[in-house]
């Protein structure tokens, strides 16, 4: 038995609904995407806990892109399971979420550690690794820095022994700029990091309430359809 007044307009908003936590799904995939990228390009960061934070914005993404075809599903057919079964995968990956973030949270100290030592390691591998060598330019480039703390970290190391400071750490770059200090950044690319990282966690901070919003609204939608559905097979 179709569901009847009310309950259709509850139908229809879960249709929406699905369309909107689509779109939140594709949103956080290319997030994911984005920071995953920018990480290992940019920030020399390969450990496992390191990428955690990316990987879990990419997952999540791709299991609400086919949870919210699940749903739309369900709510077309008028199906009990179905409409119940996406109920509780969406409180679940709610869940998951709020986990998520305060393992975020708490361990971000442990993300700035392991970048720091992942920069450090890099440093001292500077001469003798291309991939450090591409991974250290990049970030000195990006940020408009040189070394860690600040530029004196590159002193004792192998490069600034033989050819002074790497190109990338120069204001105007040209070869072998390295060797005139007054070219060179003075400012340390943590702090570049650091500011890089609080100015984009609102924005992935903004994209997971919005999405939360939907799942909670998504959620309740689906209580009442499923109300909806079973009290038809009662009157059946």
């Amino acid at each position: 038995m179709a569901v009847e007044g009310g309950m259709k307009c509850v139908k229809y908003l879960i249709f929406l609904f699905n369309l909107l936590f689509w779109i939140c799904g594709v949103a956080l995939i290319g997030l994911g995407i984005y920071v995953q990228v920018y990480l290992n390009k940019s920030l020399a960061i390969k450990s496992a806990s390191a990428s955690g934070a990316p990987i879990v914005l990419i997952v999540v993404g791709v299991v609400i892109f086919f949870i919210s075809f699940f749903g739309c599903c369900g709510a077309a057919k008028e199906n009990y399971c179905m409409v119940t079964t996406f109920a509780v995968l969406l409180v679940f990956i709610f869940l998951i979420e709020i986990a998520a973030a305060i393992s975020g949270y708490v361990f971000r100290n442990q993300f700035q550690t392991v970048y720091r030592d992942s920069f450090n390691s890099s440093m001292a591998n500077y001469t003798h690794s291309n991939t450090a060598k591409e991974e250290i330019d990049g970030i000195q480039q990006t940020f408009q820095c040189c070394g860690g703390a600040n530029a004196t970290d590159w002193i004792g190391t192998e490069q600034f022994k033989t050819k002074g400071y790497p190109d990338s750490c120069c204001k105007v770059i040209a070869p072998d700029c390295g060797k005139n200090v007054t070219n060179i950044y003075t400012t340390g690319c943590f702090d570049g990091i650091d500011k890089w990282m609080k100015r984009n966690i609102g924005i992935i901070a903004g994209v997971a309430l919005g999405i939360a919003f939907f799942e909670i609204l998504g959620i309740i939608f689906a209580c009442c359809l499923m109300k909806g559905i079973r009290s038809g097979y009662e009157v059946m």
